[in-house]
Order: structure tokens, then sequence, then C-alpha cells
């Protein structure tokens, strides 16, 4: 689409509000097209919300209520996942899931679970007696009674999949506009506004002529803007705790709990930065900025641990967290498109997002076509490449010919996580650079090991400030974008 179709009043085609996981695969989806695009958020980086806090479980979708939109989803979005991680350096291990049980009543519970499985075309899925169990997982604690594996669960990075998404967006000319906080929508029916959205931001107005809401914890806000009560989010807290590398060996598979009513239960994993997670609680919260931890959830998480795996909870902890999930009155994804208004909304993605993201991008490309919007002929997204920080990766200072032609890459300045001058210095480059300290978290590890940033956090910090300084105070500056095709 030219630039001249685009209306005299609106500046943009689309406006994708929430940059996590979900809006920044729907910019990047939209980037394939001759459309000028923005993507929102009201935080100093993408994924900074519910992504970063994920299990970082990359779901076969097995456990999906079938024929629901949830589990075509996550069924499609985990093949899109697995091959977009392959082609830019996404961290994965495919670790295989089992799912214990521990009474008669669960056991009884796996071979639904299986059939479950088969009803939404996984077919991998296979019963294990108790010995198998024990076979699969030794560390597990006495008294489980059957099992259930599932080989094609794995474990991902959440935050290099947002980054990746949003850099790619961003690169094929996608505008990214950080502290931006939606304050009000004025829909394009308006009179005064015949020919598109006008959106009030915390950074100043915009206009466009369809609009995406992906904002997640406030997604029934935004589509209350535009008019609809079809959903309330409650934010479902969960909080999770972090083992120490050493306890990696306890762990070969995700394990995970025979699902109830209220989700998927409490799980132990490894993780890509070879920790091992234990969690997560589900509480239901009223404040949607409330992310601590708590007192009683991590005493009720150290008692599940112990009744999983014993020998866990004797294990050094690195860090606690906690996440919210955008939890709604509905047990499936809220996707909907409103033609009358030129308005997408999706709303009730929950935990399974990070699997379905690149699904939901497809979907709401086809949902905005049945707004009216024709984006013309996709076209080539430019290559992007992501750092390598999962343990699994070759890391940088373990690559002899990246120290001989750059030395910052053989200087550690967090030994916990191993990671170099040279990684945090380009954590500063690119399209979406690293503002903040806790940006560099995401994109390099630098300080989420053991010590927590106690040794190297004045480093990291000094290096933040000179990236700054040399950069003239324009490191992670709220917007970017580069010219389209």
């Amino acid at each position: 689409m030219t630039p001249s179709a685009i209306g005299q009043r609106a500046a943009y085609d689309v406006a994708v509000v929430g940059a996590g996981v979900v809006g920044c695969a729907i910019a990047r989806e939209l980037a394939r097209y001759r459309l000028r695009v923005v993507l929102l958020d009201a935080a100093d980086d993408v994924g900074d919300g519910t992504t970063k806090a994920s299990t970082a479980i990359l779901h076969t979708g097995f456990d999906a209520t079938p024929g629901t939109l949830e589990s075509r989803l996550v069924a499609r979005g985990r093949g899109l996942l697995g091959a977009y991680a392959d082609e830019v350096g996404i961290s994965v291990e495919h670790t295989g899931a089992v799912l214990v049980a521990w009474d008669a009543e669960q056991r009884e519970k796996l071979p639904q679970l299986a059939a479950k499985a088969e009803a939404n075309g996984y077919r991998a899925a296979r019963l294990l007696e108790a010995g198998e169990v024990y076979q699969a997982e030794p560390h597990l604690a006495p008294g489980a009674t059957g099992g259930l594996l599932v080989p094609d669960e794995s474990i991902i990075c959440p935050w290099t999949t947002t980054i990746a998404l949003a850099r790619q967006a961003v690169v094929a000319g996608v505008e990214l506009r950080l502290s931006a906080r939606l304050l009000s929508v004025r829909g394009y029916q308006a009179r005064w506004a015949a020919d598109c959205h006008v959106l009030r931001t915390s950074t100043g107005g915009l206009r466009a002529r369809y609009l995406v809401n992906a904002a997640g914890l406030s997604s029934d806000t935004v589509d209350a803007m535009l008019g609809h009560r079809d959903f309330t989010v409650t934010p479902r807290r969960g909080e999770l705790i972090v083992f120490d590398k050493l306890a990696r060996p306890l762990v070969r598979h995700i394990v995970l709990a025979v699902p109830t009513s209220r989700g998927k239960g409490v799980l132990v994993a490894p993780t890509v930065y070879g920790n091992v997670l234990l969690g997560p609680t589900a509480e239901d919260v009223t404040d949607r900025a409330e992310t601590g931890s708590s007192t009683a959830g991590l005493a009720g998480l150290r008692r599940m641990g112990a009744r999983l795996i014993p020998e866990l909870i004797e294990e050094e902890v690195t860090a606690v967290y906690a996440g919210l999930r955008a939890a709604t009155e509905h047990p499936d994804y809220q996707l909907r498109s409103h033609p009358e208004q030129r308005y997408v909304c999706v709303g009730g993605i929950r935990s399974t997002g990070l699997s379905a993201a690149m699904a939901i991008a497809e979907h709401v490309v086809d949902l905005l076509a049945d707004t009216g919007l024709d984006p013309g002929e996709a076209a080539p997204l430019p290559p992007v490449a992501m750092p390598p920080i999962g343990e699994a990766q070759v890391r940088p200072y373990q690559r002899a010919d990246l120290v001989a032609a750059d030395a910052a890459y053989g200087e550690i300045v967090c030994h916990c996580e191993r990671v170099t001058r040279g990684e945090l210095r380009d954590a500063f480059a690119g399209p979406v650079p690293a503002c903040t300290p806790a940006g560099l978290r995401r994109r390099t590890r630098a300080m989420n090991g053991r010590c927590q940033g106690f040794f190297c956090g004045a480093s990291v910090t000094a290096v933040l400030a000179q990236a700054r300084s040399d950069a003239g105070g324009h490191v992670g500056s709220r917007t970017k974008r580069m010219v389209n095709r």
C-alpha cells in the first residue's frame, strides 16, 4: 500500500498497542507488507511485562482444550517459533516433559490427557509406568504411580525471542515507541476523525487507520476505550524460584503436575541458562503491578518442591521472581475483530502466549483483512541474527577466533554468567538497544547469576553509563524506526 492510500489524517496504517512477545510478533508479521506500522508500549523496553516473567516453555499444546482457538494457535505457533529460533539463533533445548501422577486419582487422568493430546493432533505422547517415570527422572520423590511422556515439549529463551521479533520488525520499517502509555483512543467513526483512530499517549498523539490491541494485562482497558466489555482481565500472579546451576543435574525433563481447572500447576523445569525453575503459583490479585514475591507463596513453593524433588530444596537459590498472567473469565483466547471500527482485540493470552505468538500474529493479519485492510503482497523480511546467551550455545568467550579478532569478547565483566565487555557493548547497538540494567540482563544475562550483580553490578552500570555518554545520551531512545522497504 502506498503512502497516498493512508489517508490525509492518518500517519500510520496500523497501530499495535503492546510490545510483549505477542505484540512484537504481530508487528513483525505486519512488516512483511508495505504498510506503515507503529508499535507502542508503556514500558521502556520490549517484553517488559508478562513476557519477561514467563516459565519459558515452548509448548506442544498437547493439553489444550480441543477445538479451541488456543489449541489451534499453540500447535501452529510451536512449529513457527521452532523454525524461527533455528533461523535467528534463539536458544531452545528439546528436553521433553513428564507429567507425574502421585495417587490413583491422578493416574486415572493420564489416559484422558493422552487422548486429549491425540485430539489436539499431537500423537507422540506415551503413558509411563512408575518404574519408567523414575528411569526418566531418577531424583523424583518416592511415590509416583505413573506418568505421561511428552517428548516434544521444550525450553526456550523468552527474552531473545521477543527482542528478535522486535528487532526484525524495526529493521523492516516498523516504528517502535517505548515509554508511550496509551491514555485514550477516539474511534475513526467519530465525525471529527472520519478516516482514522486518534491515539493520545504519554509521549504525544498519533493517528492510524487500523488498531490492534495486544496490551496484555491492560487489554480489557484498551478494549473499553473502544466501547467494549467482552472480557475482564484478572491478573493471576505466578511466583517462581530459580535454583543455582549446580541443581541442573537433578532435572532431565520439564516435570509437570497433572493439570487442574486453575492451570497447569507447579512445575520443575531446567532453563536454557543452566538453572532450574520451580513454580509458578496461581493467585488472583487486583493490582496489575503486583509482581512482588510473598513469604507465603515462596514457602508454599518450597513445600511443593520438596514433595517433587527433595534434593532440589537443598540447593542454593539464585533468584525469586513473580509474573502476572492475563487471565479472564473465558477459557479461550479472546481474539475478535470489529470491522465497523477497524479494530482487532487480542486479549486473554495467558501462559501459552509465547508458544502461540507467531501464529496469533498470522491470525491477526487475517482478522485485519476481515476489517477491510488490504495489506498487499508479502515480501521477505531482512535477516537478523541474535547473540547466543543459552548454555547449550557457543558463547563469545568460548570462541578463540572471536576473541583474537576483538579482545573485548575475552574480557569477562559478569563472572557468574560469563558475560564479556564485547557482549555488553553489542547490547547497546542495533535497532532495539538496551537502555537500562534490566534491558542488559535480558540481552546478555549480566547480573542474572549467583551474585545477582553484587560483584559485577557497578562495572555493568559503568559500561551502560559510558555507552550513554559515547552516544550523546541517545542509547535506548524511545522511538526506533528505519526506512520501510
